[in-house]
């Protein structure tokens, strides 16, 4: 079994920064992307950002050049910086991974949401 562990929530005033971390631990084989998604009050989930093992991002327009997706491989851990913050970040985010266990099954896996306010 795979776990992820969020940390980093918090309440951080419009234009502020905050950072969220994420650590995979269990029966892990391999993980490839590790990411973001977040959702609003009475919105769907959407997608944020991710960062595959190799180094690729991906981000959503709504974040480009406010939040920065790093990873420590050796740690299974993905960081997301916040930078800018607006209230329409606020928002539960999820942390996501693609990993095979160690019985080389390919699983998604979700954190458990870590709430992120924005205002003032």
């Amino acid at each position: 079994q795979v776990q992820l562990v969020e940390s980093g929530a918090g309440l951080v005033q419009p234009g502020g920064s905050l950072r969220l971390s994420c650590s995979a631990s269990g029966s892990i084989f391999s993980i490839n992307t590790m990411g973001y998604y977040r959702q609003a009050p009475g919105k769907q989930r959407e997608f944020v950002a991710a960062k595959t093992t190799a180094g690729s991002t991906n981000y959503a327009d709504s974040v480009k050049g406010r939040f920065t997706i790093s990873r420590d491989n050796a740690k299974n851990t993905v960081y997301l910086q916040m930078n800018n913050l607006k209230p329409e970040d606020t928002a539960v985010y999820y942390c996501a991974a693609m990993a095979v266990d160690d019985r080389y099954r390919s699983l998604e896996v979700w954190g458990q949401g870590t709430l992120v306010t924005v205002s003032s």
